[in-house]
Parts: C-alpha cells; structure tokens; sequence
C-alpha cells in the first residue's frame, strides 16, 4: 500500500507540477518514445541477469506491493514462541518428541501454532534443517553457528542480486532516454524544411524520452530497488535472530535463556520488551 502511495504521489507531482505551468499533457503522450525506453530497458534486464534472478525478480515485485511479514513484532515473537515450546519439549518429553515436529512440520501441532514460521518454506526448511542436526547429535554450536552464517549469507547474497538487478536498469534508463531523444532528433533532422510549429513538436516528443527515462529512473525504479533491499534487510534480520535461537538451543540453555538471548538479537522497531516477552511466553507457559 505505501508504495502504490509513493508513486502516486511522485507521478501526480510531477505531472501536477507540469500543468501549473501550463504544460499540455498530450505532448507528453509519446507511446514510440516509451516503447523504445521500455522495450531496451527490459531487454537489457535480461541479458544482463542469470534465470534464477529474473524468476525472483517476480518476486520481487510482490514484495513492493505485499511487503514482507518480517517487519512486525508478532512475526518475531513467534520465534521466541516456537523455541520456548520446543526446549520445553526436550527438557520433558525427549528428543523423540521434538523429532516428530522436526520431520514432519506440516503435521506438527507446534508448528501450526507459528503460522510466521511456515510461511516461507525457506524459513521452515532453515529451521528444520538445523534443528536436526541437533536431534542427529552432530550440530555443535559453535560448528553450527558458522554453518548457519554461511547459509544466511548465501540466502542474502541471492536477494541482493535481485536488488542489484533493479538496480543497474535504474542506472541504465536515462542513457536509454537520451537513445530516445536522439531518435527523435533525427526524426526531427529529416523534417528541417517544415514550419516551426511542427519541428517544435518532433523536438518535444523527442525530449519527452530524456524526461521519461529519468523519471522511470530516479522517480521509480530507483526507490523501487531501495524499498526491496528494506524487505530483504528485515529478512536477513529474521534469519538472524533464528540462527541465536537455534544456536542456544543446541547448547540446551533454558526455554527463558533462550528467548531472552533472541529477543536482544531483535531489530529495534519489533524488539518487545521485556516484560512483553514475559507475558507472552507466560501466556504460552499456561496454555502448555
């Protein structure tokens, strides 16, 4: 929703500001001007990028209009949620039990009462994974602790690629805008022997690709790629605050330890307090 607002109120700024000047708008519609701006833009979008990225570049846009649900405090609550229940889990039933929500998540009662942590099936796999090595007695913490690093930075390195993406077309759009322009110039060049007002329009329209192709640039894919590289950044911070809770989990630290050592690890804007962490987990404590 915010970013349907900001390119409202950037387009409807910039086209209000053009008609207080009197500017008419049909000048301003040049389809062959968009055409050729949009058209290289997007081929040069695929050339420059690999398959995997242009199929997460579609993810990519659902994400501006979806946002991620790792800017919220419930989502990052239920992380502490998750791991309370889980260590109490294998502090009384065994680790058989924390097997079976391990390797059958779908199935797992626990984990249908962290809806947050099964959405993603990156998020859940991440969980899962790691967890077993746990249950499998070779997940070390310190030995675990890197492997999880690494994997997080894989996983960021893929979402920055995406980001990087949108970011070299945003860079690429006014050149293609100049590319525009010059077309029409030379248009223009071919009609030198026609009245004033007529070489006045052709040099219009071709300046509208220039504007069109720094608009495009700095007015909208440019702040496009910035609010993606926000979502991923919220993201990677989930991932992180998963790595404690799963770390201190396998050092067999208490339920309250660990939720407290992931709570600190939590961004400032979806941190709970303290005493909000402790109703909720007392909460969690009497329902169990």
């Amino acid at each position: 929703m915010l970013f349907i607002i900001g390119l409202i109120t950037a387009l409807g700024s910039v086209v209000g500001g053009y008609l207080m000047h009197h500017g008419k708008l049909a000048v301003l519609w040049q389809p062959s001007e968009f055409i050729i701006i949009g058209g290289a833009a997007i081929g040069a979008f695929i050339i420059a990028n690999p398959g995997h990225v242009l199929k997460g570049s579609g993810g990519g846009f659902k994400v501006l209009l979806t946002g991620l649900p790792y800017h919220k405090k419930d989502t990052y609550m239920q992380i502490m949620g998750f791991f309370f229940e889980l260590s109490k889990a294998m502090r009384t039933k065994g680790i058989k039990e924390v097997e079976q929500h391990i390797d059958h998540p779908h199935d797992s009662s626990l984990f249908k009462k962290y809806p947050a942590l099964t959405a993603d099936h990156h998020v859940e796999a991440f969980i899962c994974d790691n967890v077993r090595l746990i249950v499998m007695g070779s997940g070390l913490p310190n030995q675990l602790d890197e492997l999880m690093d690494e994997e997080i930075h894989l996983h960021h390195t893929e979402r920055h690629a995406i980001v990087n993406a949108f970011n070299n077309m945003a860079d690429g759009m006014p050149a293609l805008g100049i590319v525009a322009a010059v077309l029409g110039v030379i248009v223009t060049m071919g009609s030198i022997t026609e009245p004033p007002e007529i070489l006045g329009k052709l040099i219009g329209a071709a300046l509208v690709g220039t504007f069109f192709g720094v608009l495009m640039s700095y007015g909208v894919v440019g702040p496009m790629a910035k609010n993606m590289e926000a979502q991923y950044a919220g993201e990677h911070a989930f991932y992180v605050c998963l790595k404690v809770a799963i770390v201190n989990f396998a050092r067999q630290l208490s339920p309250q330890i660990i939720c407290e050592f992931t709570r600190k690890q939590m961004p400032g804007n979806v941190r709970p307090s303290f005493q909000e962490a402790e109703e909720y987990l007392n909460k969690i404590g009497a329902g169990g």
